[in-house]
Parts: structure tokens; C-alpha cells; sequence
């Protein structure tokens, strides 16, 4: 790999792709949450290329396969991103030599109990 770098283009479609980005990004779906996510983490613009690329591989492979895109949810997508934090801070804790414990938390007071 030389670079992993997104190189400039001008294409109309690249331009669209982006465009679609930025609006599904204010959106309540799985990409909208993939989207700012991404924009916390990494900034906007380069959120709005990850986003732009993964709607052109579903885009492909809808045209390509004929693939049948059913949106999960911003809900599912954001647990599935908790879960996944979660077994890494397991994994990070064992190798520490740590047991991490869930603390159950009053939903109205905010307070551990």
C-alpha cells in the first residue's frame, strides 16, 4: 500500500456521492449515525468521503448483484457500536489482567446504585 489517501477528483458522480453524504448524515439512519460517528471522531470532511464510499459499494453492489439494501436502523447501528466497544474494553481488560463489572445505573437520577 503506498497510500491510503482519497486522491481529489472531479467527477460528477463523486460530487453527487458526497452530496448524499452530507444530507443522510442528518438523518435517522444507519449511515446518518455511521456519518456522525465519524464526524465526532475524524472531522466532517473526511466523514463525508467515508460515507460518500460506503454509499457508492451499496449503490454497486445493489446494480452489480442485485442486492436488496434494507436500512437497520440508527437505533441497531448504535447498539451494534456499543457492543462492539464493550467486548474490545473486555478484551483490553483481560490482557491487563483486569474484569471489567456492568454497574447498574438509575435511568431517572443518573445515580449508580
Amino acid at each position: 500500500v503506498l497510500s491510503s489517501r482519497t486522491r481529489r477528483s472531479g467527477s460528477r458522480a463523486a460530487a453527487l456521492l458526497r452530496l448524499a453524504a452530507v444530507t443522510i448524515g442528518k438523518t435517522e439512519t444507519a449511515l446518518g449515525a455511521f456519518y456522525r460517528r465519524l464526524s465526532t471522531r475524524i472531522g466532517k470532511a473526511k466523514a463525508v468521503t467515508a460515507t460518500a464510499r460506503k454509499i457508492a459499494v451499496l449503490f454497486y453492489n445493489a446494480l452489480r448483484h442485485g442486492m436488496d439494501y434494507a436500512d437497520p436502523g440508527a437505533s441497531y447501528y448504535e447498539e451494534r457500536y456499543r457492543k462492539r466497544v464493550i467486548d474490545n474494553l473486555h478484551r483490553r481488560a483481560k490482557a491487563f489482567g483486569f474484569v471489567l463489572q456492568e454497574v447498574a445505573v438509575d435511568a431517572s437520577t443518573g445515580a449508580v446504585s
